[in-house]
């Protein structure tokens, strides 16, 4: 005679209990950082389906600047490199203070559906930009708390030029991390054991 918990039917039970108990811990959406709701689309009480964008979660640490410096301008940056930021919000009374961390691999336009087109010939040759990240300091930002998309103006100082142009450490760890997703299945596992133990006679 086999247990009672190995029984096909049990196993099966087990099973759909399991599922049902997942599809209800489900219904409880979490957001995988900490932030600030913008641009939300659902209210309570609301119907959706799995793929329905609900909002967007900003958060207010850990933000950059991606600021687009003309081709012509890149010849002496390098990270590392100290930078000094104001921006149309706060105006000049308030000046982050940052660094180079990297320059992107490729312009703007160089990754739109259609690419501009500075072959020589009857093209007319347009200045392109190159997103440069600069990290901003924490304290500040918690100090004077910054949105997304805006306006900045962006001054580095590349009096020091010993750093490198193109970054070479290999990141090792996620840039960020969250275990909103992940299940603790213990409750309903203590569950299915107790019910199988109250039946086993």
């Amino acid at each position: 005679n086999s247990n009672l918990e190995d029984q096909p039917a049990v196993q099966q039970a087990a099973t759909e209990v399991r599922n049902a108990w997942l599809a209800l811990e489900r219904t409880r959406i979490v957001s995988p950082m900490t932030g600030y709701v913008s641009r939300r689309a659902v209210q309570p009480g609301a119907q959706i389906s799995p793929t329905t964008p609900l909002m967007a979660v900003v958060p207010a640490t850990d933000l950059w600047v991606d600021a687009n410096f003309k081709e012509t301008q890149l010849a002496n940056m390098r990270i590392g490199q100290p930078v000094t930021i104001i921006t149309d919000i706060y105006g000049d009374d308030v000046k982050y203070t940052g660094k180079v961390v990297g320059l992107d691999m490729g312009t703007g336009s160089a990754f739109s559906l259609l690419p501009a087109q500075n072959a020589t010939g009857n093209w007319i040759k347009v200045v392109q930009r190159l997103p440069v990240r600069v990290e901003l300091d924490a304290r500040q930002l918690e100090q004077h708390p910054l949105r997304i998309g805006l306006s900045t103006l962006v001054t580095v100082d590349t009096a020091n030029r010993d750093g490198q142009v193109l970054a070479s450490q290999v990141r090792t760890t996620p840039v960020a991390e969250s275990n909103a997703r992940e299940i603790n299945l213990a409750p309903v596992n203590k569950l299915i054991d107790d019910i199988v133990q109250a039946n086993a006679g």
